[in-house]
C-alpha cells in the first residue's frame, strides 16, 4: 500500500454534515483526545498479551524488549505506521479542512441546497 493511499484511507470521512452537541472546538479536543484514548487502550492490551505469551513460552529473556534496537526497514515501517495513526487521530481537523475547501469549490451540505431550494421557491 502506497503511503497517499494509506493516509487517505485512514482519514476516511463519512457521508453527511458533522453533528456537534458542544462548542466545535471543544468537540474538536475531545475527538483527538478519545480517538488517542482508544488507540491507546487496545495498544497496551496487545502489547501486555504479547508480553505475556513471549514471557510463558519462554520465547524472550526479561528486559528484551527494552533492549530492542529495530533495524532500518523496521524503522520504516514504524514510520509509516505513524503517519496513518496521526491521520486517524486528526481526522476530524483533516475534514474541517476539506469542508472549508469543499464549499470554495462550489460543494454544498444538503442542508445549504435545501435552503437554497425554499428560497428559490417562495413568491
Amino acid at each position: 500500500m502506497s503511503i497517499a493511499l494509506a493516509l487517505a484511507e485512514a482519514g476516511r470521512k463519512p457521508a453527511g454534515k458533522r453533528p456537534y452537541f458542544l462548542d466545535p472546538e471543544i468537540e474538536r479536543v475531545l475527538a483527538i483526545t478519545m480517538a488517542v484514548v482508544q488507540e491507546l487502550a487496545v495498544a497496551r492490551e496487545r502489547i501486555d498479551t504479547l508480553e505475556r505469551l513471549l514471557e510463558q513460552g519462554g520465547v524472550l529473556p526479561p528486559g528484551a524488549v527494552e533492549t530492542f534496537v529495530p533495524t532500518e526497514a523496521v524503522s520504516a515501517e514504524r514510520g509509516l505506521w505513524t503517519q496513518e495513526y496521526l491521520a486517524r487521530v486528526l481526522r476530524i481537523v483533516q475534514q474541517e479542512g476539506e469542508a472549508i475547501g469543499a464549499s470554495g469549490a462550489g460543494d454544498l451540505y444538503s442542508e445549504d441546497v435545501a435552503k437554497e431550494l425554499v428560497a428559490e421557491s417562495a413568491p
